[in-house]
């Protein structure tokens, strides 16, 4: 008897022993090989509804298959986000190259970004129909094959190197739109703090960490090896994903188990809860583009905060020229030790990972004081940290540019700010996602959408900006504005309930 055959058989003596007389338990509570439940409507109901055993639960994967899994997640993050910043040191070739402006050169990195933002409201409802491990395979293949167009394209203008940064970026915002979700999938939620601020950071490593790697290859190399580096991390990635990363999205894996049984046992009335969806693709992607503006412009919080975060990430894409200007032209850097001042933006991104049990604490007591109740608002108060710090160290690293303050000052300075930078986003996020629990993916598209916005513009004023007003002047005038937005966290930790009470989006 073929193995085929003999699971068929087994399946269909299940199906029997629970029809057959003399047993006491309903068919909804029994349980089919492989731990598939069946859900049925009433006694004489012949359509069942596969759900997921116990044991077939992401939840349930061992500790080490996890933190595996959301490890790949990351690193394959930190990549698509370095994509967009190695070309901060490729300038200079590019200008050769192509004999184009500084300004169109910058173009580079703005066009990628851009692509990220937009790649959110096409590639999140993908994943609700055909799996997350599908859509992060597939859209790394694709900007894998895209990647190579980026060093061999004949010119810097249409259909060539631009839009192929552009394209690139969209289809590495995979991992910004759809991995929180496998982060939920995987872990429980006593247990999701550490796992979910190791994916938040992860994104924001990239702009550290390229800048580093660019400028060790654009010392030695031509700027073409920037982009082969990535695409050999990327390979490896790919790898990495097809062989690590299953699916943990729970109505595809019901959806794939309903398929096995009617295919198994011939019974045709198994079916997914996915399977009875009556939206189809279109109108999801449809609904994705529109309703994150929706909120945007509904949501008085959502776009108070959304544009808070993206005026940081904004200042940390314009650190591209502004660390040049400090370190190459004020204290005599070269290309290599230019890029490795980057590195003090990451290490205070790092150091705040053992903070957060801190911040959790303060959460606990927030919720106690509230009859046990976790608001919404609770979330905001990582976000108190990175309001003070952010311009306190804008403000430190403006007044540390002359030639006369030792170098290793406005490092230090950065190391505060990327600190900052991960609270402010650590608060924004997971408040989005907790007060707009049945739209989350939705205000978390409109806040990628405004961030990337903010990100691709800002290294394209920056030169402007600091010829005109100098390194103190552009950067005091940075510390003054986001020190203006700095009370949103406060202000909304105090009125956010009542705000929420009138929306027709958030969770009340």
């Amino acid at each position: 008897m073929t193995t085929k055959a003999s699971e068929a058989n087994s399946f269909r003596t299940q199906l029997e022993l629970q029809r057959s007389p003399g047993t006491d338990t309903p068919l909804s509570d029994r349980t089919l090989p492989g731990h598939i439940e069946l859900v049925i409507g009433s006694p004489d109901a012949k359509d069942k509804e596969v759900t997921l055993g116990p044991s077939e639960n992401p939840h349930k994967f061992s500790t080490v298959k996890k933190w595996i899994i959301l490890g790949v997640i990351c690193t394959a993050a930190t990549c698509a986000a370095c994509d967009t910043t190695v070309a901060g040191f490729t300038e200079t070739g590019l200008q050769a190259s192509f004999g184009v402006s500084h300004q169109v050169a910058i173009l580079s990195i703005s066009m990628s970004i851009f692509g990220l933002g937009v790649g959110p409201l096409l590639l999140g409802p993908l994943s609700e129909f055909f799996g997350r491990s599908n859509i992060y395979v597939i859209s790394y293949v694709i900007l894998f094959a895209l990647s190579w167009g980026v060093p061999f394209s004949p010119n810097i203008g249409k259909f060539t190197h631009l839009v192929m940064r552009f394209l690139c970026g969209f289809a590495g915002s995979a991992f910004m739109s759809v991995a929180g979700g496998s982060v939920s999938d995987l872990f429980e939620d006593h247990e999701i703090s550490l796992p979910m601020a190791v994916y938040t950071l992860s994104p924001f490593l990239g702009p550290a960490l390229g800048p580093v790697m660019s400028g060790f290859i654009n010392q030695h190399l031509d700027w073409r090896w920037t982009y082969f580096v990535l695409l050999i991390w990327k390979f490896v990635e790919i790898i990495a994903l097809v062989l690590l990363v299953p699916e943990t999205y729970e109505p595809v894996l019901c959806l794939r188990k309903a398929a096995r049984l009617r295919k198994v046992t011939g019974d045709l009335g198994y079916y997914a809860p996915l399977e009875t969806r009556h939206e189809s693709i279109k109108e999801a992607v449809f609904v994705s583009c529109y309703r994150p503006f929706q909120i945007l412009l509904l949501e008085p919080m959502a776009l108070c905060l959304d544009l808070w975060s993206a005026f940081i990430l904004g200042i940390l894409y314009l650190a591209f020229q502004a660390f040049p200007i400090i370190f190459e032209d004020i204290h005599g850097f070269n290309i290599q030790e230019t890029g490795l001042a980057f590195l003090g933006i990451g290490i205070g991104m790092v150091i705040t990972l053992p903070t957060h049990g801190f911040f959790d604490r303060l959460q606990a007591k927030s919720t106690a004081s509230h009859e046990g109740k976790l608001l919404p608002e609770t979330r905001l108060i990582i976000g108190f940290a990175g309001a003070i710090l952010v311009p306190i160290s804008l403000a430190w690293l403006a007044f540390s540019t002359y030639p006369q303050v030792p170098w290793i000052v406005p490092i230090l300075a950065s190391v505060f700010f990327g600190a900052g930078f991960v609270f402010v986003y650590t608060a924004v996020f997971t408040y989005l996602v907790v007060a707009h629990r049945k739209f989350a993916a939705s205000a978390l598209a409109g806040n990628s959408f405004t961030r990337c916005t903010f990100a691709a513009v800002f290294p394209i004023v920056a030169k402007p900006l600091f010829d005109k007003l100098g390194t103190v002047g552009a950067l005091g005038l940075l510390a003054g504005l986001s020190a203006l937005m700095a009370p949103f966290p406060f202000i909304f930790y105090v009125i956010g309930a009542r705000l929420r009470k009138a929306s027709k989006f958030a969770t009340i």
